[in-house]
Order: structure tokens, then sequence, then C-alpha cells
């Protein structure tokens, strides 16, 4: 028999449940690894989506061994495993953004791949972290089934400049390094339309990280080189980014304030073991209330750029 409190309890939902759903927040379907240092992985994308203000929808793919300095080792997850997770969760909850991390595995991503094409209407943001740490085996087979599988359906690439330089032009013979155009247009081939580059080299200790398509750089924003390592640097970024098109801001604004919202977290950055600095993805919670912050402007509105969803290619 319910109690008095368990049936008013019961009524009031059922009265404000349009409500609630016009309340809810906008959902990022995430894979990603747990990391548990907390340095990246799907620490880094819940923190910031939710520092972003949307609802992360975290699947895990596998799990790091390894701590704030370095990646010792990886266990992947089996695709089933992957698969069940994230069919769960889209047949009860709808989501505006899908982020793709690190899958562990070439079987991983196929589980991705064909759940992502289920969901074609959704926009694919996907993330190439750096593989150095695992054998040059590994790494390929990873790259080749990423090419093949998550490439044509995804919206967004991002991806250290250097990273993405090597693996998607790996014949570049140029004297000079692959601007944001080439590597774009490279990515364009597999059936990504844009790319969203970090870290390319510029002279005095400045950096640049630009949006661009095979025709045009979009953004292009420069920023002056921290004096310290960071681990998680890139799954902030990225999620950051699906957090903001997920809320309904343009890809080009969402871009620039994801870049604010990463400078901030490692502005504020901390260092909790021997290892790396990790971004404070939190940082807001940490300001004096009389620091005017960045992040409370209003968001442009989506209707001036609108984002497409992916279109399936393999």
């Amino acid at each position: 028999m319910k109690s008095i409190v368990q049936i008013a309890m019961t009524e009031e939902l059922d009265t404000n449940d349009s409500d609630s759903l016009e309340e809810s927040p906008a959902c990022v379907l995430v894979f990603n690894a747990n990391d548990p240092s907390g340095s990246g992985g799907l620490s880094a994308d819940a923190l910031s989506i939710a520092a972003i203000g949307a609802h992360a929808l975290t699947v895990v793919t596998g799990a790091y061994m390894r701590d704030t300095a370095e990646i010792f080792d990886h266990i992947a997850f089996d695709e089933e495993a992957v698969s069940e997770q994230a069919r769960a969760v889209l047949e009860d909850i709808s989501v505006s953004v899908i982020k793709v991390g690190f899958c562990g595995s070439p079987e991983n991503l196929s589980a991705v791949a064909q759940i992502s094409t289920d969901y074609a209407n959704v926009p694919v943001i996907a993330y190439m972290p750096n593989l150095s740490w695992w054998s040059e085996e590994q790494i390929d087979s990873y790259l080749d089934a990423f090419k093949e599988l998550i490439l044509p359906q995804s919206t967004v690439l991002v991806g250290n400049h250097n990273t993405l330089w090597r693996w998607l032009l790996p014949d570049w013979s140029s004297d000079r390094a692959p601007g944001p155009r080439d590597i774009a247009r490279a990515a364009y081939e597999m059936g990504t339309p844009y790319v969203f580059l970090t870290g390319i080299q510029m002279p005095d200790q400045f950096i640049e990280n630009a949006l661009s398509s095979p025709n045009s750089v979009l953004v292009s924003e420069k920023f002056e080189k921290f004096d310290a390592v960071f681990s998680g640097a890139g799954d902030t970024l990225s999620a950051a980014l699906a957090a903001l098109v997920a809320t309904g801001t343009d890809l080009e604004a969402a871009t620039q304030e994801s870049l604010t919202f990463l400078d901030r977290s490692l502005d504020a950055g901390f260092r909790p073991g021997m290892g790396h600095v990790i971004p404070d993805r939190l940082f807001w919670a940490h300001n004096d209330e009389d620091e005017p912050s960045e992040m409370e402007e209003t968001p442009p509105s989506a209707d001036s750029f609108m984002l497409d969803g992916h279109e399936t290619r393999h």
C-alpha cells in the first residue's frame, strides 16, 4: 500500500511531467573509455558537458590503466556490451549529439557506427586522441577502422594538428606543414565536412586552433602556450563542442565558446598527483562573485548556422 507521501509525490510528478520535459537539458550520447585518474575519458566528458549545461549519457567502451603522467594499458569492452549500453539509453532518451571518443577496438567502432547509422539525423562529433602509447599494430587497425566506419558519419572531426596530419596525410611531401584546409580536404574525402584542429604551431610561443571546411577556415583563434603539460585537454574541448552544439549553438560560435571553455579550464588547471596538470572543468564554480565570466554571455541562435546530421557513406 502506498503511503500518503508516495501518493502525493506521484500526483505531483504526473502534474508536472510536461513542464519537467520542457526544462530537461539537451542530452549528449558519449562513447569513451573510463579514465581512473580523471584526466580524460568519460570523466572529462561528463564534467565538461555538465559545465556547459547539457546532460551526458556515458557509454563505457573500456578502461584505461593510467595515472596523471601516462597510459600504461587499456582493456576494451566487448562490442555487445557497448552496443547494449547505448541501445538501452537510446530507447528511453532523445539525444541531440553523439560524441565519439576512444573506443578501444575496431569491433567497438563497428558497433558505434551501426548505432549512429540508425540515428543518422544526429550530428556526430568525433575526437581522435594521441595513440602513441599503443602498439603500432593496434594503432594501424584502429585508425583504419575509424577512417572506414566513423569518418563517413562524422559531422566534425576534432584532433591535434600533428595527430591528424600524420594520420590523414601520411604521404605529405611539401616543405611546409599542411594547413587546416589541407587536412579538411583529406577528411572530406572520407565523408567528414568539418575538422577542428588544435595545436597548430605558430611563431613566438603561440598556437592556432581552427575550424575548417575544405574550402575555407571558418574559425581561427590564436592562444599563447601554457607553461605546463596537460592531460585531458582534447576530451575537454571535444565534449564542450558537443554540448554547445547540443544546446543549439551554431557551429562557428560553438567552436569559439568551446575554445574559451578549454582556455579557462587550463588556466585553472590543477596537479592532483605527480604527473601532468588536469583541466579544471568547473573553474566557474570557484570564481569570485565580482569576476565577470565570458561563458555567461548568451550564445548565438542556432538559426544562423544550421548543423545537419551526418550521411552514412559506408
